[in-house]
């Protein structure tokens, strides 16, 4: 007996609230034409914070975008286990690392360790970028998960029907 039940979406945010999701949908593009992140750690940043916020259709959506910009399989089944995973550089180490620091902001704020960390791998500029990043896949995040979309609904008109991963 399968416990799964069907979730109905509550509101398309989209068609009610145009003006700002279009604004936030710039804020998010720039993330990625304006910042200094590689295509392949902002695949991998939007797969983890969706995987933590429980988004299914940010994470339906992210992993085929990534895998229509030649992202391994084995690496997209890894994300949710990449700290044991040797498939994951460094920088991509402490990419996953600052977006599970942001997304699970713990009551004493970012620590000093886990910022050295950072660090260590991204300069001032791109901290900044990763960061922004992070704040958009959770709003993001947070509004598909609070409206309830439906994954792959708009594969077709986002161009992820070709990723065939139906």
């Amino acid at each position: 007996m399968s416990t799964h039940t069907e979730r109905q979406p509550r509101i398309d945010f989209m068609q009610r609230s145009p003006q700002l999701f279009k604004k936030f949908l710039d804020f998010g593009l720039a993330t990625t034409r304006d910042g200094d992140l590689d295509a392949t750690l902002a695949h991998l940043v939007d797969i983890r914070a969706s995987q933590l916020n429980g988004c299914a259709f940010c994470l339906d959506m992210h992993v085929k975008e990534a895998k229509l910009h030649g992202e391994r399989e084995l690496r997209l089944h890894h994300v949710a286990i990449w700290r044991e995973s040797a498939l994951f550089s460094a920088r991509e180490r402490a990419a996953l690392a600052w977006t599970e620091t942001l997304t699970r902001l713990a009551p004493t704020g970012v620590s000093d360790e886990a910022y050295a960390e950072a660090r260590e791998q991204f300069s001032e500029k791109e901290l900044c970028d990763l960061t922004f990043r992070v704040m958009a896949i959770n709003g993001w995040n947070r509004i598909n998960v609070a409206f309830r979309s439906v994954p792959g609904a708009h594969d077709r008109a986002f161009g992820l029907d070709k990723a065939a991963l139906a």
